[in-house]
């Protein structure tokens, strides 16, 4: 028990993996820093695991190591072990039923988020400088979130994949935690072979006052400590408030093949949001299917109540309406492409509270999936690179908020959070010595 303990419960399996000797005397970027490793990446000669001890089981040891990872060991990182993860990666919420749930060191008795849980564990605990995990549906902004740390998904197919088990191709993307956005920027330049550029100032804020109405806690404690951070770096002048749903509904109207079925006319949804996480969904579950229908029908694994119910529905998917999907993907990019320009900034709740109680019941668990789901599909659709800024705690639980930026403009995304870091902290001090 004292060895869970001591590392919040976040490794399946603890080593040390130790850059590549060098005689070169440049100093290697990511020098001293080490990391943790979802497992969900292949690492030569160790089994991956994928959340599942019945994967475990069926599977051999890897052949070669996911250049995702090699990339932050030829950096100069050193990896000390492999982090717990929702089985085959399908949950928002980081509760394992084999290998435990880490534990969130910013609220011991809530959830940790998933599916990259231990690898948000471990950077929020510091037990690491920094982590990789994988992002389809938020599988790392939510952790983040949840846990008061940064996390970054890229844009999509912008970091390599490959030696990752695919969960939904269309949205898969290799993320990555850290406390501090200096290493954050540091480790997504590694991954995404980034220059070093100076820092531009973004054009204009997209402030959605709909999408910040579906928080639960006080809006006015997430947005003013972000307003004023950009007033005082960049001007008044470059926030602008906006509708998104309505905009989303008018610019993408291929949407309407999914509007207007189920939860999304409860008062806390914006039924285009909604549309889009539907049309999500739907692919989502159908790729899920086509990559690993025929290991479950064979091995009949074992998944723990919740894993199970999102599997089966997996199972019954169809290619209906993915050509649709298509185009409410084009519209989307289209449309978000027009509304952020160059160098604009989407700013969004991560997820619409702090995070749940552990073991809360199903019924709770979907109802707060569902209402994420409508803020994390934005860039799961759009394949935006998005951004999970810790602001502090709100009534002793976490509170976060999300940039997004365009397609390839990570770069550009990961420079401006470096920069936003010290208005932040004044603000988040201010924010909490008032208590919103």
């Amino acid at each position: 028990m004292a060895a869970v303990e001591s590392d919040f419960g976040a490794f399946t399996e603890k080593f040390v993996l130790s850059p590549p000797s060098t005689d070169s005397t440049q100093q290697l970027p990511l020098n001293g820093l080490t990391f943790a490793i979802k497992d969900i990446f292949d690492l030569e000669g160790y089994v991956t695991g994928n959340g599942n001890p019945d994967w475990a089981r069926t599977h051999l040891p890897a052949v070669s190591t996911a250049p995702a990872v090699l990339a932050v060991l030829n950096a100069g990182a050193t990896s000390v072990g492999k982090t717990v993860m929702d089985e085959m990666a399908y949950s928002l919420f980081g509760e394992n039923t084999h290998y435990g749930t880490p534990v969130n060191p910013c609220a011991p008795d809530r959830i940790p988020g998933g599916s990259s849980s231990g690898s948000a564990v471990a950077v929020a605990a510091k037990l690491v400088d920094f982590s990789l995990g994988t992002d389809t549906g938020g599988s790392v902004r939510a952790p983040a979130a949840f846990c008061g740390i940064y996390g970054f998904r890229p844009s999509h197919v912008i970091v390599p994949t490959r030696g990752v088990i695919p969960m939904a191709q269309s949205f898969d993307t290799v993320g990555w935690f850290a406390r501090d956005p200096v290493i954050l920027n540091q480790v997504g330049r590694v991954l995404q072979q980034l220059p070093n550029v100076e820092t531009v100032q973004p054009s204009h804020i997209i402030v959605p006052d709909d999408c910040f109405q579906l928080l639960s806690i006080p809006s006015d404690r997430v947005t003013q400590v972000l307003l004023k951070s950009i007033e005082k770096l960049f001007g008044g002048q470059s926030i602008r408030h906006t509708n998104l749903g309505d905009y989303v509904k008018d610019k993408v109207p291929s949407l309407k093949h999914f509007m207007g079925e189920g939860n999304d006319q409860l008062e806390y949804n914006i039924p285009s949001l909604v549309a889009i996480s539907r049309a999500m969904r739907l692919l989502q579950r159908y790729e899920f299917k086509i990559n690993h229908e025929e290991w479950i029908s064979s091995v009949k694994p074992h998944f723990g109540p919740f894993i199970s119910e999102r599997v089966q529905e997996s199972l019954m998917a169809t290619s209906e309406n993915i050509d649709i999907f298509h185009t409410v993907r084009n519209e989307l990019r289209a449309a978000l492409n027009d509304l952020l320009e160059e160098f604009g900034v989407l700013a969004i709740p991560t997820v619409p509270g702090p995070p749940l109680k552990l073991q809360t019941e199903n019924v709770t668990l979907e109802n707060f999936r569902a209402r994420a789901a409508s803020l994390l599909s934005i860039a799961g659709v759009s394949g935006f690179c998005q951004v999970n800024i810790p602001l502090g705690m709100y009534d002793n639980l976490p509170v976060a908020v999300s940039l997004l930026a365009k397609h390839g403009a990570d770069g550009f995304l990961l420079n401006l959070v470096e920069n936003l870091d010290g208005s932040l902290k004044e603000q988040i001090e201010i924010a909490q010595r008032m208590s919103f």
